[in-house]
């Protein structure tokens, strides 16, 4: 075999190797990279609701949507039939199992403001917006953006 053949057969070999790993390497990136994941509103509404130590919060009663069409509050259902608003950040929903897992203990749950089907709150309002978020130890997603910002200061 002449060496020029030798040289090719080499940089030819080297060059799918190198293929390879490139390939490989993407392939690698597409795995390590998160899904988004997409719920119907059917898979949330009527779901559990867990808390710390497994303990069961209630169920999904309904979700609020901001301007943009995003979820921003679950409405849960507690044992007392009375609606608590839980921000969509506090929680982590299993689609599988169609649980809501929110990281708060029972008795802080227990206390949380509760409203009924008569007399729901305003969820727009800047001031309702931070006390919920605020009690599940959440900064709004707008005023998370005006703190990048600059134009809040955080107290």
């Amino acid at each position: 075999m002449s060496k020029a053949l030798r040289w090719s057969s080499l940089t030819g070999f080297a060059l799918v190797l190198a293929g390879a790993g490139l390939i490989s390497a993407q392939d690698g990136a597409a795995k390590a990279a998160p899904e988004s994941q997409q719920f119907r509103a059917k898979q949330i509404i009527g779901a559990r609701v867990n808390l710390e130590g497994d303990t069961a919060g209630g169920t999904v009663d309904d979700i609020v949507l901001d301007e943009h069409g995003n979820v921003d509050y679950l409405i849960v259902a507690n044992d007392k039939q009375k609606l608590v608003t839980v921000p969509w950040d506090a929680t982590q929903f299993n689609v599988d199992k169609r649980i809501a897992v929110v990281n708060i203990a029972p008795q802080k749950f227990q206390q949380a403001p509760t409203y009924t089907v008569e007399q729901y709150p305003v969820f727009s309002a800047p001031a309702y917006r931070t006390q919920v978020y605020k009690y599940y130890g959440l900064t709004p997603h707008q005023q998370r953006r005006m703190i990048k910002r600059g134009t809040v200061v955080v107290q």
